[in-house]
């Protein structure tokens, strides 16, 4: 199981490897759209999930998302929105543009794992 991390700031990809780790699964970053985008377009079957930031440099998440949805290779992709964008219109917004789930920052790491299992259809709710 691989997980891709897509945040400017190394450390909340460091925390969610740490997660990711906790349950057996791989995990890689990038540190924004346009980088993780490359990634997925060279290998659009390698990830299981993606954990997506809204704010970065270069593509933002939202831009992300929506190029994840529309591209048939990766629309099945579950995509978990891991932001400080925690406004009610930012969460509809992110759902209606395809997120599976939404989940703010500042996070509990244990919060995190049960959010990706969710993702991944491993949770236990």
């Amino acid at each position: 199981m691989k997980i891709l991390a897509v945040d400017d700031s190394m450390m909340i990809r460091r925390i969610v490897s740490s997660a990711a780790s906790a349950f057996g699964a791989e995990c890689d970053g990038a540190e924004d759209g346009l980088v993780a985008l490359g990634i997925l377009e060279k290998e659009p079957t390698a990830y299981n999930l993606v954990v997506l930031d809204w704010n970065m440099p270069n593509m933002n998440g939202l831009d992300l998302l929506r190029k994840i949805r529309s591209t048939d290779e990766l629309k099945h992709l579950p995509v978990l929105m891991l932001t400080t964008e925690g406004s009610h219109l930012a969460i509809v917004t992110a759902i209606k543009a395809g997120a599976t789930a939404y989940m703010t920052k500042p996070f509990i790491e244990k919060d995190l794992q049960t959010r990706m299992l969710d993702c991944l259809g491993l949770g236990f709710e």
